[in-house]
């Protein structure tokens, strides 16, 4: 790729489309060695839609799994069974 005058440079589609680049999208430049990484970013608003977005959702599915009763930890035990390394103490 050349550099042009501006100091811009056309990122091949192939790589946009991978990435999901597209007009408007925000990118960061990361320095490695002796090489620029180029990685997709989103602004600081987005982020903030997307965490609201994401709390609101956890929320909704709160109480939604049927835990026969059993605390979080108790449940996950259930979930994962008996283990072989369980040793009884007796």
């Amino acid at each position: 790729m050349r550099v042009t005058e501006k100091g811009q440079v056309t990122i091949p589609k192939a790589i946009r489309d991978r990435l999901g680049i597209g007009p408007g999208s925000e990118v960061d430049f990361v320095e490695r060695a002796d090489a620029v990484e180029i990685i997709r970013s989103e602004p600081a608003g987005d982020r903030d839609a997307f965490r609201r977005q994401f709390d609101f959702q956890i929320q909704q599915m709160r109480g939604t799994i049927p835990t026969g009763g059993l605390d979080g930890k108790a449940y996950v035990d259930w979930l994962r069974g008996e283990r072989d390394d369980d040793i009884d103490a007796d």
